[in-house]
């Protein structure tokens, strides 16, 4: 009988073990949200994680600020023939982003060119945000990135570190208003998971955005403050223009509207250099948005290859009769060929 009721205790031990471990392995998934995927519970006690819930990364306004993104790199790294394709699997590993903050500050980064080890790319990384931070830290900008997040291709934190770039160096991008996305909060406490779902806002109006500007150019004080001298600058740019465009019996009068569709850019330069522009490179009469997009982008183009530097607006911008846009373009018309005859 003794060793009846032993054998039992046994058994039952066996079996009370066998629960504790089951217990165990099962209790991190106990209050987890049923769109985790398994790595995103692999988390030691109190550690936390973010993730991007899935019906956001489907949602269309933020897959229209992760494209305008993408081309503003691309557009910002051409020279160095950098093709960026998908955020979170082109910028973990701190390379684009070492060549995307180079390029913005004008400074070399004191980091290694190519490195494929996990901690070389995390020290690249720290370098980087090292360097993203200092500019930053002056303006109390609340830092949503790490170097854990970057590295571990969080999109939410790669998107928020990019938006600070493109607001404080002044992207000559628009960036979609108003997107946000909800992301599940992660967290361990006594080896069970703790979910919430947070909202996260990514950006706000444009005019909120551009407060975060480290500066702001000639243009906006002369639009805010001293009208009266900006007409000067408009009567002068006048003159400029019309000194060439006379040459074709051609006249401006009002700027924002007479430059919108490309056209008189277009000719413009090509006085400017001396050429003529062969009339199947542009739509002379211009009916449609894109092809009026497609004039002003075929006169950027014209300027580069005159040896300006590519004009800090979007070609949209002139289309959209934004003046100060306008004006910046043809101010460095100005200032570059105002001796011309």
């Amino acid at each position: 009988m003794a060793s009846l009721l032993c054998g039992t205790k046994k058994r039952k031990q066996v079996g009370d073990l066998q629960e504790e471990g089951k217990k165990a392995i099962n209790a991190p998934l106990l209050h987890a949200d049923p769109e985790l995927l398994p790595e995103d519970t692999l988390l030691e006690e109190n550690a936390e994680r973010t993730i991007l819930d899935p019906t956001s990364r489907e949602d269309l306004n933020f897959k229209d600020l992760q494209k305008v993104l993408i081309d503003w790199i691309n557009s910002e790294l051409e020279e160095d023939r950098i093709i960026v394709k998908d955020l979170e699997e082109d910028l973990y590993d701190g390379q684009v982003l070492q060549k995307l903050i180079e390029k913005l500050s004008g400074h070399k980064l004191n980091v290694a060119e190519v490195t494929q080890s996990e901690i070389g790319q995390k020290q690249k990384l720290q370098t980087v945000l090292e360097a993203v931070n200092g500019v930053l830290r002056p303006l109390d900008w609340n830092t949503e990135w790490s170097v854990d997040s970057i590295h571990s291709k969080n999109l939410v934190s790669i998107v928020y570190l990019l938006l600070a770039l493109a607001i404080y160096y002044a992207a000559p991008i628009r960036l979609p208003e108003h997107v946000s996305v909800k992301v599940i909060v992660v967290k361990k406490k006594e080896g069970i998971l703790q979910t919430a779902h947070v909202t996260k806002h990514l950006t706000s109006t444009t005019t909120e955005m551009m407060i975060g500007r480290s500066e702001r150019d000639a243009f906006d004080t002369l639009l805010d403050h001293a009208p009266d001298k900006l007409n000067v600058v408009k009567t002068s740019l006048i003159t400029f223009v019309n000194k060439h465009l006379n040459k074709l019996n051609l006249e401006v009068t009002e700027l924002e509207s007479q430059f919108a569709d490309g056209v008189y850019l277009v000719l413009l330069m090509g006085l400017l250099e001396n050429y003529f522009v062969p009339l199947y490179n542009f739509y002379l009469t211009p009916e449609s948005f894109e092809q009026k997009v497609h004039n002003v982008s075929f006169a950027f183009e014209l300027m580069q290859d005159g040896g300006l530097q590519k004009p800090k607006v979007r070609p949209e911008d002139v289309v959209n009769l934004n003046l100060k846009s306008t004006l910046r373009v043809l101010y460095n018309l100005f200032t570059n060929y105002k001796n011309s005859e």
